[in-house]
């Protein structure tokens, strides 16, 4: 008897010790934490040198033809991610340098090439450059556009009479215009 209660004792203290040791159990878990960060990056391709020159007349008389004096040389690409239900605008304003009396300088974004993937953003049209931020491309959300000129909006320049009345306002001259675009969160 005496052997069957130290058996016994010797059996409970060698279970308690393997249940006090390990606590382990046929199945255990963690926690991974999933983080997608936010980006906002831009960027412009293409030829970015970009030179506005209307037609001299070749004849007395005539007037300087500016249906020439247009660029499509840049072209605007974006990566983004954003928050559940937030977007994105592309905004474009100078910030340095002054459109000449009589002259208007204009910018549209033509629609996204399809060489990314997401949900791009869409033209707001003509702009009139100024030093005013102005919203070029909007509802931009989680996206890429692809890298590289053909890629992204293509953006095309003109340079314009204001009107024809400002004919006399012309110089000649040669005039920089430095235009920033920017990524930012709509509010």
């Amino acid at each position: 008897m005496k052997k069957l209660v130290v058996l016994s004792i010797a059996l409970m203290m060698s279970f308690g010790m393997v249940y006090a040791v390990s606590g382990d159990t046929e199945t255990d878990n963690h926690v991974v934490k999933l983080s997608i960060p936010e980006v906002a990056l831009l960027d412009l391709e293409g030829n970015t040198s970009v030179t506005l020159t209307p037609t001299a007349p070749t004849e007395a008389g005539e007037a300087f033809d500016f249906s020439s004096a247009t660029s499509s040389a840049v072209w605007v690409n974006y990566s983004s991610v954003v928050a559940a239900a937030k977007a994105r605008s592309v905004s474009v304003q100078i910030t340095d340098g002054v459109v000449p009396n009589g002259l208007t300088l204009t910018v549209v974004a033509g629609t996204d090439a399809g060489q990314g993937k997401g949900n791009v953003g869409s033209s707001a049209g003509t702009i009139t450059l100024s030093s005013d931020a102005q919203t070029l491309i909007s509802n931009v959300r989680s996206c890429w556009t692809g890298t590289g000129a053909s890629k992204g909006h293509n953006l095309t320049y003109a340079l314009d009479l204001t009107s024809e009345d400002n004919y006399g306002d012309l110089a000649n001259a040669d005039t920089d215009i430095e235009i920033t675009y920017t990524i930012s969160d709509d509010i």
